[in-house]
């Protein structure tokens, strides 16, 4: 590989990495919209700025070397003269026939209705939290947790009269369950969503009080911000970065029904 050949390849290997580059501050961007704690989407602009003046710098950097750094390269290498070569004998070419029928092309049929999957979405921890934590992240692959019951009212082991429909106002939701085979230390988390959006969450390392199995495993939430409002909300919890269990409930503004409407009877009188 001579010179040019390899400024042309590192030109070309700079525009790569700058749209890549480029394209990570554009995810990172979508990630910090959809944050709603201040430092944290802060945080995550600070990385996107970074990413993207990189992605500009190597898209600079291509530009430059093929038309300013390879002149300068020769400055300090300057290229050996090559020996020209003896031209060869050319030979006439022949008459070449052109056929004069032409074959068609065959049609080729499209479906008109193409059947696209559907994705399911499985439950995942967002890197900002990832970066919050605390403890090892390698949970025991046989710990269990089960399912989530919510109550207003919690009285120090079970939620009180759980059930999943609710009726404003609520000051403290509970989320109770109970777990088996967890690891004091490991790393876990609660995260706290309406309508799909995360306003809250929780995570911290397991404590050594809690032991490895039990019941009156409990989460609790004060609400959004502005209180809690009606929607359907969903809890999601996690050791390390393995989502473990999912449990959901809806809240109303009332759960009075309306009474039906009546229609006025209309009274005809016949004039004799």
């Amino acid at each position: 590989m001579d010179i040019r050949a390899g400024v042309i390849a590192l030109a070309l290997l700079a525009v790569v990495a700058a749209y890549y580059s480029i394209r990570a501050a554009i995810k990172s961007m979508q990630t910090a919209r959809k944050l709603s704690f201040y430092s944290l989407r802060r945080r995550q602009s600070i990385t996107t700025w970074r990413l993207f003046f990189l992605g500009v710098l190597l898209a600079g950097f291509g530009y430059w070397l093929p038309f300013y750094g390879e002149p300068m390269i020769y400055v300090y290498f300057p290229p050996s003269p090559t020996p020209s070569l003896t031209p060869t004998i050319t030979l006439t070419p022949t008459i070449t026939l052109t056929p004069t029928i032409t074959v068609p092309s065959t049609l080729t049929l499209t479906p008109s209705v193409s059947d696209t999957p559907t994705l399911t979405l499985t439950p995942f921890l967002p890197l900002a939290i990832e970066a919050l934590f605390a403890g090892p992240v390698t949970p025991n692959p046989d710990a269990v947790f089960t399912s989530i019951q919510f109550s207003t009212e919690f009285d120090g082991v079970n939620p009180v009269n759980p059930k999943t429909v609710f009726e404003l106002p609520i000051t403290t939701m509970y989320g109770g369950f109970d777990y088996n085979n967890t690891i004091p230390g490991v790393q876990w988390s609660a995260l706290w969503y309406r309508d799909g959006k995360l306003f809250d969450f929780q995570t911290e390392p397991w404590k050594e009080e809690w032991s490895t199995g039990g019941i009156g495993g409990k989460v609790e939430n004060t609400g959004p911000s502005g209180g809690w409002t009606a929607g359907s909300y969903e809890v999601q919890i996690f050791m390390g970065l393995e989502w473990k269990v999912v449990g959901r409930f809806v809240v109303f503004d009332s759960l009075t029904p309306l009474p039906p409407s009546r229609t006025p009877a209309v009274t005809s009188t016949a004039t004799p």
